[in-house]
This record gives structure tokens, sequence and C-alpha cells, in this order.
């Protein structure tokens, strides 16, 4: 071991520059994903199975996360691998723009160039995210994870209503070139802020090496991470929550126009409500998880199993709105659903620090490669999660011809989904004190 001290906690300004760094990777992506979707569909008239089949494609690289963190365990330095990423994504969404052109003339070259541009997105988000997550899971005190986990993805969120707001009112009258311009500026920008923003932080002595022997090559560290029980299950529960969580990114607002009658305008202030809820639900578990959550992340865990179970009943309430029609409290269910989605999500990634870090145990110096495989499962998860809930729609819609029984499925589904994952969450716990009264390392 290094006769180096380890760095000392992050303090609450490191937590917070960290978070600038979320803020940023928000940015960019909500060009790529929702920007670059609206254009390509409407001001190209490109079929929207394209934008749609890149998306995807994106989450698919994020596979690659598990690669990304064990280079970061290796080097035993994250910073240079966020500001890899963080490059990586900068030009990834500069390549997209430049797709553009050659899209709109339906040239093949124009698909390669995009195919290209977004797995380089999806590398630069799964580098980036991954290894600053696993810095986070390091240097930051276990009483405050939850609150740094609050905090970090309220930045995302804040990074990409910026964002949104600024490049909407900058790219009208719309032209390529403009758009050029404004997604110049942001990728560049963004890019300036995550690197001072991370720049020192992590400290000299973060280098040390902190596990006496040194990190195995990635298939073996894999193996030896895929050995340990409580981290197989924390695997199908990111898995089974974040598809729950993304089925219905996609059918919310269908259900709110077809069933209640909502308009465009309507159905999109609901969707204002929900993300309402999720914040509310974030601060509320990123202070209470901090404050009553104990310095483990199983102080976390009434947090994760009652935002689960707060979602299941959200979704059960739209199951049966999905029967009852206009009339139903909607508005208020939904708000419910984000403050329950918010709690759980939070409180999940609190954990994940946790038992990234194994607080010094077998944990120590495996960080990246735990944070890479839960980041990858969490990519399978949204990008199959938006999928199957609008073809279930489209089939169930299809097959029974009533839209009213589609939807209570669906949502009884996703309901379902919760509560395994609850139990998921409830089992670990278990698991856990059982290790812990046998006096071995949990």
């Amino acid at each position: 071991m290094s006769a180096r001290e380890p760095a000392a906690p992050l303090r609450w300004p490191g937590i917070v520059r960290l978070g600038l760094v979320q803020s940023a990777i928000g940015a960019i992506v909500m060009l790529a994903t929702s920007l670059l979707n609206r254009v390509m569909v409407v001001e190209y008239a490109l079929p929207a199975a394209l934008p749609a089949g890149l998306v995807a494609w994106h989450y698919a690289v994020q596979l690659s996360r598990p690669v990304w963190g064990h280079g970061s365990d290796r080097g035993r330095r994250r910073t240079p691998w966020i500001v890899l990423g963080m490059t990586t994504l900068a030009l990834g969404a500069m390549l997209a723009i430049a797709s553009l052109g050659l899209l709109a003339e339906r040239s093949a070259w124009g698909f390669a160039l995009a195919v290209m541009a977004f797995s380089m997105i999806g590398a630069g988000v799964g580098g980036a995210g991954t290894s600053l997550l696993a810095l986070l899971a390091t240097r930051v005190a276990p009483e405050r994870r939850a609150a740094a986990a609050s905090i970090t993805w309220i930045m995302m969120v804040a990074g990409i209503v910026v964002t949104a707001g600024v490049a909407g009112s900058l790219i009208d009258p719309f032209s390529l070139p403009r758009l050029a311009m404004v997604a110049g500026g942001v990728a560049g920008g963004a890019l300036l802020v995550a690197i001072v923003a991370v720049w020192g932080v992590e400290g000299v002595a973060a280098a040390s090496v902190t596990a006496g022997s040194p990190t195995p090559a990635f298939g073996v560290a894999l193996r030896e991470m895929w050995a340990d029980e409580t981290a197989r299950r924390f695997t199908l529960f990111v898995f089974l929550s974040m598809l729950a969580y993304s089925m219905q990114d996609l059918i919310l607002e269908p259900f709110a126009g077809l069933l209640f009658g909502f308009t465009p305008g309507q159905s999109t202030q609901l969707s204002g409500v929900q993300h309402g809820g999720v914040l509310a639900g974030m601060i509320v578990a990123g202070i209470g998880g901090s404050a009553f959550g104990g310095r483990s992340q199983a102080g976390l865990r009434p947090w994760i199993v009652g935002g689960c179970i707060g979602s299941a009943v959200a979704l059960g309430g739209l199951a049966m709105a999905a029967r009852a029609g206009p009339g139903w409290p909607l508005a208020g269910n939904i708000a419910l659903l984000g403050f329950a989605n918010g709690v759980f999500a939070v409180a999940a990634i609190g954990a994940m620090m946790g038992l990234a870090g194994g607080a010094g145990g077998e944990g120590a110096g495996r960080e990246g490669i735990r944070m890479g495989v839960w980041g990858a499962a969490q990519a399978i998860a949204f990008g199959l999660g938006g999928l199957i809930g609008a073809l279930s729609v489209d089939a169930g819609r299809a097959l029974t011809g009533s839209t009213a029984q589609t939807f209570t499925v669906v949502f009884g589904v996703e309901a379902l989904l919760f509560l395994a994952a609850a139990s998921l969450a409830l089992r670990t716990g278990r698991r856990d004190r059982a290790v812990a009264i046998a006096g071995e390392p949990a």
C-alpha cells in the first residue's frame, strides 16, 4: 500500500462541483436524444424510427460501461477517464449534427456517420458517467451519499432543462448552420464546465493504491464481482426497477390523450407535473436518507423499498384510472408516481455508491467495474423499457380492441415489476444482516 494517506472525503462544494459534470452530461445528451429527434422527424421529414433506433443504439453501446469503469480502477484515477468520456461525448454530438445534411439527402454515408456519432455519444456517457459515479463512491462519506446522489441528479435535470430552454430559443429561425452553431456552443461549453469542475477535486492522493493487491484483468475482475451474491442481486434490482421506471416514459402522454381527452398542451403540462414530483422525491430522499439513513447502504433500504412500493401503488392507481376515465384525479396520481420514482432512484444510487466501495473492504479498488456493471444494467433497462411499453400498448390495442383494458394491463405489469424490485431489495437486506451476524465482510 502507498505511504500516502487516502484523500479526505469530499465536502459539499466538492460534491456540487462533481454535480456540474452531471449537468454537462445531461446538456449534451439532451441535444442528441431530444433536439435532434425533433429536427430529424419534423424539419427533415425522416422516419421517426431512425432517431428512435439511434437512441436505442446509444443505450446498447453503454454495455461498455464495465470496461470504462475497470480502466479507471486500473489507473487509480478517475479524472482522466471523466475528461476522455466528456470529450468523446461532445465530439459525438457534433458528428451527429454533421450527419443531418447527408441524412436529409437519404445518403448511406449519412446513416453511417449518424451510427458512428451515436456510438461515440453512448461511449462518452458510459465513460464519463461511470467514472464520475466511481469517484463519488470513493470520495463521498457514507452519511452524505444519499444527499450526493440527490444533488448530482437534480443538477443533471437542471442541465437538461436549462439547455433545452436556451437552445430552443436560439435555433429559431431554424437552419442547419444555426443548429450547428448552437450545438457547438452547448457541447463546447459543457465540456469546458466539466473539465473545470472536475479539475483538482480528486486530489493527488487518490492515485494511491487503496487495496493491497493490484487490480486484476477485466475478465477476472468481472468474475470476482459477479461471484458476490449481493452484487448480483443488486444488479437484478437495478434492471427490474429501471425497466419499470422507463416503461412509462412513452405512454403516459398518449394515455392522457386517448382516455382523458387531454390536448397536447395539457398532456405536456401533465409531464411537467410528473417531473416536478420526481424532483420533490429526490430532494426528500436526499435530505431524509442522509439525516436518517445512517452510515451504510442498509440505512437507505427503507427509502428504496418505500419508493418502489409507492411507485407500484401509483401505477395501480393509473390502472384503475384507465377503467374510471375522466373524473379520476389524474394529476395527483401522476404527481405521486413522480414523487415515489424520485425517492427510490436517489436512495438506490446512494446505496449503489456504498455497495461499490464496500466501505473499504473487498469492494475497495473495484468501484469502477461495479458501477459499470450496474450502469450497463440500467442502460439495458432504459433501452428496452420505453420500447416495451410502447409496443405493449400497440399490441394490446390490436389484440383486444380496448384501449382501457390495454393500459390497465400495462400499468399493472409495471406495478408488479416494482414490487419484485422491492422484494429483491428486502432479500438483499436479510442476506447482509445474516453475513454481518456471522462475522463475515458484507
